[in-house]
């Protein structure tokens, strides 16, 4: 069993290496074929992985991470982003707990995105009326009127809130954030977001054709943690994805699988138990870690999606908490594994 969580975070670990690339650079990802046969065999094969082993892998992954640039902005973060930082904490955090405005922050990153690019258009071309992106109109609201006030993009706003907003959840990743995205007014297709309700094959091959693999499907869904669900029972309308739904913690995974969340969405269910995500969905719900870099990874591709990554600036210093390379740097690394 260990081994199969060993393999996963590996794999977790060269999710980020390609995100980070996909951060640096304008050309595609192509989708990464994850087969559960083809897993199980290298697990079968796998006899010997020691713990010098494992921390070597991950002083490597270090290392690549402080070379790989998503860490260095081509110039200085803007000052006026730590303004909008202190301003998104005020709305993003009480009583300890992320908010539902950070939730709802979260929640747009990807609905800005995943429809074509992440070009602002949830705003900017009035998407957040679609029902589809039902809750968002407030958040919407806001994040308009801040990039006004603030003078700064809106795309750019709502990737960098989306960040803000994991990180100011207790127990959240630091997510890489740039700058320099173009803003768009037209408006992107409409239906590609999928529902509540759809099946995990469905899910694996759309996310496929997004560049995304089946380990990023799962560790983007684990987002459900500080999550509350509104259309799929609107006589449960509010109800959590998970029994702490203030902090940012794995008993998402858990819950869904053994049935004990509050509340559970037809498509997570689905994908807890298909046969090519179940693997990353049960490691994930053993190793916070190995969650939280699959996690990043995933995340850094997808507030990427249709940009070009040149010339953009490096603000995840402007984030609570600092740079993702102190943080990698100050971390335990077999906190990510459960020997």
């Amino acid at each position: 069993m260990y081994i199969r969580h060993v393999l996963v975070t590996a794999l977790a670990a060269a999710n980020f290496a390609n995100a980070c690339v996909y951060a640096n650079e304008s050309s595609p990802i192509s989708a990464q074929a994850f087969h559960s046969s083809h897993m199980e065999d290298e697990i079968k094969s796998a006899t010997t992985h020691t713990k010098r082993g494992i921390n070597s892998m991950f002083g490597w992954l270090n290392d690549m991470l402080t070379k790989t640039g998503v860490n260095k902005g081509q110039e200085t973060c803007p000052p006026v982003w730590k303004e909008i930082s202190t301003a998104l904490t005020a709305q993003f955090l009480a009583d300890g707990q992320c908010t539902d405005a950070a939730r709802a922050a979260i929640r747009a990153s990807f609905h800005d995105c995943f429809n074509g690019a992440c070009d602002g258009s949830l705003i900017l071309a009035d998407e957040c009326s679609r029902s589809e992106n039902r809750g968002l109109e407030r958040l919407c609201g806001n994040l308009g009127s801040l990039a006004q006030q603030k003078e700064v993009g809106v795309a750019d706003l709502i990737q960098f809130a989306a960040a803000h907003a994991i990180k100011t959840c207790p127990g959240g990743p630091t997510v890489p954030v740039k700058i320099g995205r173009k803003d768009s007014d037209q408006a992107n297709t409409q239906g590609i977001l999928p529902g509540p309700r759809a099946e995990s094959g469905d899910l694996i091959k759309l996310f496929a054709s997004k560049g995304f693999s089946p380990i990023d499907l799962a560790a983007l869904i684990g987002a459900h943690t500080t999550a509350k669900q509104r259309i799929s029972d609107p006589a449960q309308a509010g109800a959590s994805l998970d029994s702490t739904v203030g902090t940012w913690d794995n008993k998402y995974y858990s819950e869904t699988k053994n049935g004990g969340a509050p509340f559970t969405l037809p498509a997570d269910k689905s994908i807890s138990q298909n046969p090519i995500t179940a693997i990353p969905f049960g490691t994930f719900a053993i190793s916070k870690g190995a969650w939280d870099f699959a996690f990043v990874a995933a995340m850094t591709k997808m507030s990427m999606l249709g940009v070009n990554g040149a010339g953009l600036v490096d603000c995840t210093s402007a984030l609570p908490g600092g740079s993702r390379k102190r943080e990698i740097r100050s971390s335990n690394l077999f906190d990510r594994l459960k020997w």
